[in-house]
């Protein structure tokens, strides 16, 4: 191997390292303001060095200090947070529909994206009723025990679902969770079948919720729209009563966003 080139693949495993640490600390601080010396204990190296990437982040606005020690999460990570939401264009054209859902109901509407095995809410409309859900925008959620996390996958080929279902670890959130793949195989087909899911209190046992598709110009699922409401608000036949309404603000969303009654786009 020639020098140069030995000399260039190693400024590039520095690079990938340095980059490696910075996004893990940017990780850490997300959680809750940090010192310099929690900081180096938990990427295992010496302060100075930790102090060098803090500084370079610092210029950038991706942290910033609090007080003389702490560090927190800059301005800089909200607006790229904002940008990355901005480019779902499902986010836009379902808006005004989920918007309107939520007005007329009082209740929790999310909407969410599959990426890489999980759920990510890209959009949330909090409910008028007091009692708070773990969910927020960016947050991920497993798919097997979540309503959009359902609608995302049954939408997906058959061949999909089987190796999606087959990965999933089922970590188990409530007595009702799904635990194996069989179980959720045999519910993605009941969610391909009437076209909606349950999420029977799976995820949190105080909550329970129902999803339906977004869909685009072909007619494929780009996004799953759910109503989240509090079981002592609301029973699960009370629950299912609120179908047709979360199914006619998915359509005006589906339809926003390019799809017709034909499964072709305008």
């Amino acid at each position: 191997m020639a020098f140069g080139e030995a000399d260039r693949r190693g400024r590039g495993a520095d690079v990938s390292q340095s980059l490696d640490r910075a996004l893990t600390l940017l990780n850490s601080i997300a959680k809750d303001a940090r010192t310099l010396d929690d900081l180096a204990d938990e990427i295992g190296v010496h302060k100075s060095t930790v102090l060098r990437l803090l500084r370079t982040l610092e210029q950038h606005h991706f942290v910033r200090r609090e007080g003389a020690r702490h560090y927190r999460l800059g301005s800089a990570m909200f607006d790229l947070a904002n940008q990355a939401l901005d480019s779902f264009d499902v986010r836009r054209s379902a808006h005004p529909a989920l918007a309107a859902l939520n007005a007329r109901t009082g209740h929790t509407v999310h909407l969410a994206s599959y990426e890489d095995g999980e759920v990510v809410y890209i959009d949330k409309f909090e409910g008028r009723h007091s009692v708070r859900m773990y969910s927020r925008i960016g947050k991920r959620a497993p798919l097997h025990c979540t309503a959009v996390g359902k609608v995302l996958v049954a939408a997906m080929p058959a061949a999909r679902r089987e190796e999606i279902a087959r990965s999933i670890e089922y970590p188990v959130r409530t007595p009702n969770t799904i635990t194996t793949p069989s179980e959720y195989l045999a519910e993605l087909e009941r969610v391909a079948q009437l076209g909606y899911a349950v999420d029977n209190a799976e995820h949190e046992d105080f909550i329970h919720c129902i999803a339906a598709p977004v869909r685009g110009t072909g007619g494929e699922v780009l996004a799953a729209a759910s109503m989240s409401v509090p079981k002592v608000l609301l029973d699960y036949e009370g629950l299912l009563a609120l179908v047709p309404e979360l199914r006619a603000a998915t359509k005006e969303a589906s339809v926003h966003s390019g799809w017709t009654e034909n499964g072709k786009g305008h």
